[in-house]
């Protein structure tokens, strides 16, 4: 057994220690082992037996749950296993309340504890009523935008024939009575600033020091505006067009999928924490970043973006009306596509990760472009090394004795100049090596 996310080892027991068993409560449960130092060693205890019985009463009187309190032996010694079940109902300690996350325990305060709150009562953030509107405060034009494509989409069957613009918020559960909910205000508001600040996105575009700031631009609106608008400035603004012909037909071709782009920027409107900062677009020489505020649900984990995942929106009500709008496909398939879409294009794969406390998607340029190549000043010899390397997936210096019909040791030379920025070397030495790009 080792110390994980959900276990936890104590040597001996502190009241203090009930925050954890909030903790655990609060989140997935888990188990506390009393008797069992960090490095999972018993140790000792010369009070089991009062344990035993002190234990599970400062459970309920001071948390109001139930866990299982057992007597285990180890190596001959007698230790406690607090076995902590989640509870759907939220748990506090002395009127604080305590989250395990990973292997760390954090009190939950402020917008966060809201947001906890509100999920363990089956709401979400975005599914609360705001008291201070009306249906003044909708877009009608954003709305028949909405209602255009969810009927050619055939996703809401009957909206058609739906005149009342406050009926079909209501049907759409977006309103009730004559409020709004705060989904409405974001998707269909004239002006969704006026209740959440921070409901807007920002641009940039930075030099090649990647801290110089070129030219920047703010960009507001409802959520379906701010999708378009985003993608509207990146493709006249901020990303070049390969120009190609087929035949006598101009085609232009963006230096990122397009399709990819469009499917990050609603997944970061989507899954934006609008208690948090601004949505962030940071447009480099040679990669793309497309940032929201809020972390990843529990539920899932950065690797399981890489295929099929079920999907946890925190703004499910968001969610919702983007999918019936036609502008998302199945939940859970966001980032797959995103994937596919750069591989299809040629482009490395994009970058998933938590970052400064949200999450972010880079997308990467072919650096082993010709193009590109060219402008790095590399030799003829060089560059097709590394396009024959893009091409095979690898090189071996035999490889490169057949391309440039060149000794064993002048491969290895040219090899050499390029490993370490270029290059990567791997396998065993000898016949074994080879060498795959960075």
């Amino acid at each position: 057994m080792y110390e994980k996310e959900n276990i936890e080892w104590k040597s001996t027991w502190k009241d203090d220690y009930l925050k954890w068993i909030c903790g655990f409560a609060n989140a997935n449960g888990g188990k506390v082992y009393i008797g069992k130092d960090d490095l999972g060693k018993p140790v000792r205890l010369s009070n089991v037996k009062k344990l035993l019985e002190d234990i599970p009463n400062k459970i309920i009187n001071h948390l109001g749950i139930f866990c299982d309190v057992n007597l285990i032996v180890e190596s001959n010694i007698q230790l406690i296993e607090i076995v902590v079940p989640s509870y759907e109902i939220p748990t506090s300690f002395h009127g604080k309340y305590y989250y395990r996350s990973g292997s760390t325990m954090q009190e939950l305060r402020g917008n966060v504890l809201n947001d906890f709150l509100l999920r363990r009562t089956g709401k979400s953030w975005d599914d609360v009523i705001e008291p201070e509107t009306s249906i003044a405060n909708i877009n009608p034009e954003t709305f028949e935008y909405f209602k255009k494509y969810a009927i050619q989409n055939k996703r809401l069957p009957g909206i058609e024939n739906e005149g009342d613009l406050t009926k079909a918020l209501q049907n759409l559960k977006l309103a009730k009575n004559d409020k709004l909910k705060r989904a409405a205000i974001l998707l269909f508001g004239t002006d969704p600033r006026d209740y959440f600040f921070n409901a807007y996105a920002k641009i940039g575009k930075f030099g090649q020091n990647d801290e110089e700031l070129l030219s920047q631009n703010v960009i507001e609106g409802n959520a379906f505006q701010l999708a378009d608008k985003l993608i509207d400035f990146l493709e006249t603004k901020y990303l070049t067009k390969k120009i190609s012909y087929n035949g006598i037909h101009r085609i232009e071709t963006l230096e990122y999928p397009f399709e990819a782009l469009r499917e990050a920027i609603i997944n970061a409107i989507i899954h934006k924490d609008y208690t948090g900062p601004f949505i962030q677009i940071s447009v480099f020489e040679d990669k793309l970043m497309i940032w929201n505020p809020g972390s990843l649900p529990d539920e899932i984990t950065i690797e399981d973006l890489k295929k099929p995942h079920s999907s946890y929106p925190r703004n499910p009500k968001l969610a919702d009306i983007f999918f019936k709008g036609g502008l998302i496909e199945a939940w859970g398939r966001g980032t797959l596509r995103i994937i596919n879409s750069c591989k299809e294009m040629g482009l490395p794969h994009p970058d998933f990760k938590i970052l400064n406390g949200g999450f972010c998607i880079t997308f990467y340029k072919n650096i082993y472009s010709e193009e590109n190549l060219s402008k790095l000043k590399l030799s003829d010899i060089q560059q097709k090394i590394i396009l024959f390397t893009k091409e095979k997936g690898r090189v071996s210096n035999s490889d490169i004795q057949r391309l440039l019909n060149v000794s064993k040791m002048t491969a290895y030379r040219y090899l050499s100049d390029l490993e370490g920025k270029f290059l990567s070397k791997k396998g065993k030495t000898g016949k074994g090596t080879y060498y795959v790009l960075k």
